[in-house]
C-alpha cells in the first residue's frame, strides 16, 4: 500500500491560528475500518468544508474529536496541546461544539430544555425556569425562526427540530463549531439565515467544519475544503482554488457528468391508485391525483405546504377527516398503517432513523420487520435461514455495503440505510411507495443509485410517489409534478413541460385558489 497523503504543513504565519489538528486519525469497527490515518487542521475565523461520501469517514471523524468515540491510534492537538476528550461533556466544556447530522434532542422536553440540557441556569438547587425561557429565546431570536421555548420538541417539525439543534449548539460560545449537515432540512430562507450566522461566528474567531452534501452551498461561506474517500484523506485546497466539480470527482474517484441516470420506465395509462377529496380540517383539503404504472410522480411545494401529511394519511399513519383512496378498482378503508401495508402501501419516512429503521437490530433483521410471517413457521419462531436468505437476496440485488446480514444497522452509511428502508417494503411486496426526502443527507454518489433504484421500481410496474424539497430532483427524476400549497393540490404538471420557476409560482401561492 501506498503512503498515505497528508494535508500540507502549516504556513508558519498560520500556525498561530489553528485551533485544532488531528494527525493520524484511525478508527475501527467490526468489520470495518472507518478512518484510516487521517489528518486535518481547523484555523480560527474560517469554515472547513469535509466532503465525501457517505461512508468517507466524515461523520466519525467528527465523533472523534468530540468525544464521542475514542481513536484507535493518532493525536489530537487543540489550543497547541495535546489532548483525548473522553465524552462529549467534556469536550463541550473545553470548547468544542457540534450539531449532529442525526438530531440529538430529548422528544418530552421543551425546546428551552433541550438547548439548555443539563447547562440549565439555577437558583440555589432550583432550576431558573424564568432565565431559562429567556436564554432559550436570545438563542431562537438569533437564529430568526418562530418557535416558543415552551413547545415540546416531540410536537416540532423535523425542520423546526434541526433549527433547535443548531440554537442548543450555539448556546455554547464554542472555539470550534462543528456542523454536520445543518441545513438538510432547511428551507432556503433558513438557510440563509444560518449564513449569516456562520459568516458573523467567523469573524468573531470561530473555527467552523462544515459538513454538507448540498456542496452548491459551499461557495457561499466555506474557506477551505478536505475530501475523504472510503476512510483516508484525499486532499485539502482553498475553496476559491477549486470547483465542485473537482470536489466531486475526489468524493467519488471518478467525474460525474450525469447527475440523474436516463430513465428506463415508461408510464403508462393504467391508474394504479386514486385519491379523491381527501381532507384533513386545518391541514389539507380536497386533495385529488392519480398515480399511473410505471411513473415517478413528484409532490413539490414549500415546508408546511402538506406534502408529507397528505402521503401520511393515505398511509393511515394519520385520520382525515373526508376523502377516498383507491388501488385500482378497489376503495381501500385504511385505518391505520397496518392496514395500508396489509393492501400493499408503503410510507418511507424522511426519519429513517427514527421511523424506517431498527438501528440497534441487524440488516437481516430489518429486511423482514415488515413481513416476519415470510420467515416464521406455523408456531410463529423465526426460520433464521430464511431471514439470512431474503437479507442476502436485498443486500445483492439493492448494491447494500456491509460486512454482512449481521451488521448492526447503526454502523451503515445513511445511503446503505435508505437502500435498506427500500429492501424492507421491497420484501413485504408493496404495490405503492411513498419515498419522502429520499436523498436527505445522502451523498452525490449515493443519491445517483437511489435515483437508478426508484427508476428501476417504477419499470417493473411499482407506483413511486417522490417528495422533494429539491426542486432539480423533482425535475430530473419524475414524469408528474403534484404541486402543494398551503394544504391545497394546486396543480399536477407534466414534469418535461414545465420548469423550476413555474413550479415555485404555483408552490409560492401566486396562481391558486382562495384558502379552506
Amino acid at each position: 500500500m501506498s503512503d498515505p497523503v497528508r494535508p500540507q504543513a502549516t504556513r508558519p504565519e498560520a500556525a498561530a491560528d489553528v485551533l485544532l489538528r488531528l494527525e493520524g486519525i484511525t478508527k475501527r469497527f467490526p468489520g470495518v475500518l472507518a478512518l484510516d490515518d487521517v489528518s486535518l487542521e481547523i484555523r480560527r475565523g474560517e469554515v472547513h468544508a469535509v466532503c465525501g461520501e457517505n461512508g468517507a469517514g466524515k461523520s466519525t471523524l467528527m465523533k472523534v474529536i468530540s468525544g464521542q468515540y475514542q481513536p484507535d491510534a493518532g493525536a489530537l492537538h487543540y489550543c497547541g496541546e495535546a489532548c483525548r476528550f473522553q465524552s462529549t461533556a467534556e469536550s463541550e466544556a473545553a470548547g468544542i461544539a457540534i450539531i449532529h447530522q442525526e438530531l440529538n434532542l430529548v422528544p418530552h422536553l421543551s425546546v428551552a430544555e433541550n438547548i439548555f440540557l443539563a447547562r440549565e441556569p439555577r437558583k440555589g438547587w432550583l432550576i431558573d425556569r424564568t432565565a431559562l425561557r429567556r436564554n432559550a429565546q436570545q438563542c431562537l431570536t438569533r437564529l430568526g425562526v418562530n418557535i416558543s421555548p415552551d413547545a415540546m420538541v416531540k410536537t416540532l417539525s423535523v425542520a423546526q427540530q434541526q433549527m433547535v439543534e443548531i440554537a442548543k449548539a450555539l448556546s455554547l460560545n464554542a472555539q470550534v463549531l462543528i456542523m454536520d449537515e445543518p441545513t438538510s432540512s432547511l428551507t432556503e430562507s433558513e438557510t440563509e439565515k444560518l449564513f449569516a450566522i456562520i459568516h458573523e461566528l467567523k469573524h468573531a474567531g470561530v473555527g467552523i467544519v462544515y459538513i454538507s452534501h448540498r456542496l452548491d452551498e459551499l461557495a457561499q461561506i466555506v474557506d477551505r475544503v478536505t475530501v475523504l474517500r472510503d476512510g483516508r484523506y484525499v486532499s485539502t485546497d482553498c475553496f476559491a482554488d477549486t470547483s465542485v466539480e473537482r470536489i466531486v470527482a475526489k468524493m467519488v474517484g471518478r467525474s460525474l457528468d450525469d447527475v440523474f441516470p436516463a430513465r428506463r420506465s415508461v408510464p403508462t395509462t393504467e391508474v394504479l391508485l386514486r385519491v379523491q377529496g381527501l381532507t384533513r380540517q386545518g391541514v389539507f383539503h380536497d386533495v385529488n391525483f392519480e398515480l399511473r404504472r410505471g411513473e415517478i410522480l413528484g409532490f413539490a411545494g414549500l415546508m408546511g405546504a402538506g406534502r408529507t401529511e397528505v402521503a401520511r394519511a393515505i398511509f393511515g399513519a394519520d385520520a382525515i377527516d373526508a376523502g377516498q383512496v383507491f388501488l385500482g378498482d378497489q376503495l381501500l378503508a385504511i385505518k391505520s398503517p397496518r392496514d395500508a401495508v396489509r393492501h400493499g402501501l408503503a410510507y418511507l419516512s424522511e426519519d429513517r432513523k427514527h421511523d424506517g429503521l431498527a438501528l440497534k437490530m441487524t440488516v437481516a433483521q430489518n429486511v423482514t420487520l415488515a413481513h416476519m410471517d415470510a420467515v416464521s413457521n406455523a408456531a410463529g419462531m423465526i426460520r433464521f435461514a430464511k431471514e439470512q436468505e431474503a437479507a442476502r437476496h436485498y443486500i445483492d440485488a439493492l448494491d447494500i455495503r456491509t460486512p454482512g446480514s449481521d451488521q448492526v444497522v447503526r454502523l451503515l452509511s445513511g445511503g446503505n440505510q435508505q437502500k435498506l428502508v427500500i429492501g424492507k417494503w421491497l420484501f413485504r411486496e408493496s404495490r405503492v411507495l411513498f419515498f419522502d426526502e429520499p436523498t436527505r443527507g445522502i451523498d452525490v454518489g449515493a443519491k445517483y443509485a437511489i435515483y437508478q433504484l426508484l427508476d428501476r421500481l417504477a419499470s417493473e410496474g411499482i407506483g413511486v410517489v417522490m417528495i422533494s424539497s429539491e426542486l432539480p430532483e423533482i425535475m430530473g427524476m419524475t414524469d408528474r409534478v403534484a404541486v402543494f400549497h398551503e394544504g391545497r393540490l394546486v396543480t399536477v404538471r407534466n414534469t418535461r413541460e414545465t420548469s423550476q420557476e413555474d413550479v415555485m409560482h404555483y408552490a409560492s401561492g401566486r396562481s391558486v385558489p382562495p384558502a379552506f
